[in-house]
């Protein structure tokens, strides 16, 4: 695989999401913008100092407004260390899930129970590939779609 090509599957978890249509990555660190915007204007900067645990507050929103602070995606060591979708892949050697012979399987159907668009994402993937895919999932992301608006939460 070209390195560019390696470099874009950056942010397309091994089980077939794509990490820009992430809450944490994608609508979280601009809600927290605009409330620290919103604060910085009407003084809090300055006079909210003094305010029981707001250095602590001050500092956690700050550090939310920063993309750097955020999951870095499971391809760079962020999410669940004990994934056993992360664990298999690379027992089988594939870039993700679509490209398995066996997709989708029983690990996928069930994370599937809450993240409703897994498996007919990952056919698409499978289908155009990983670059169009990609430029297909930002497009997406661009219209402010992210997977917490359609998440099932059994």
């Amino acid at each position: 695989m070209r390195e560019s090509e390696t470099e874009s599957l950056k942010y397309v978890t091994y089980c077939g999401l794509y990490c820009g249509l992430c809450s944490q990555r994608a609508r979280i660190p601009q809600q927290a913008k605009a409330l620290r915007d919103s604060m910085v204007k009407d003084g809090f900067d300055q006079w909210g100092q003094d305010m029981p645990n707001f250095k602590e507050f001050w500092s956690f929103l700050n550090q939310w407004c920063d993309l750097k602070n955020c999951c870095p995606g499971c391809r760079q060591g962020g999410g669940n260390p004990g994934c056993e979708i992360r664990k298999c892949i690379q027992k089988r050697n594939v870039e993700f899930c679509p490209s398995c012979e066996e997709y989708p399987c029983n690990r996928i159907s069930e994370l599937c129970k809450i993240y409703p668009v897994l498996i007919a994402d990952g056919q698409r993937l499978k289908e155009i590939g990983a670059e169009r895919w990609i430029q297909e999932q930002q497009k997406r992301a661009e219209t402010g779609f992210i997977y917490s608006d359609i998440r099932n939460n059994p």
